[in-house]
């Protein structure tokens, strides 16, 4: 299975660096593994936001969107879960 390029968008970098250090390195873990498995064993496809999915890591949540074409997982929103779903 060929691998997938990560990025993050600049409001994900954002998210990430606000978390306590000790949750940046166990979201930073989920989100390198998205390299090599998309659609990890959990990942949730969200119903109203079309190409977007959800993973857990703890507390928070990843949001990404899958683009199987060029082979890119973008990561838009990190957070914990009663934040990443607003606006």
């Amino acid at each position: 299975m060929a691998r997938y390029s990560i990025e993050l968008t600049p409001a994900a970098v954002r998210q990430l660096r606000v978390l306590p250090k000790k949750v940046q390195v166990r979201i930073a873990a989920r989100i390198d593994a998205l390299a090599s498995e998309p659609r990890p064993a959990g990942c949730v496809k969200l119903r109203a936001s079309g190409d977007i999915y959800r993973i857990r890591a703890g507390d928070c949540r990843i949001l990404y969107q899958l683009k199987d074409d060029i082979l890119l997982a973008l990561v838009v929103k990190v957070g914990k879960r009663e934040k990443v779903y607003k606006g």
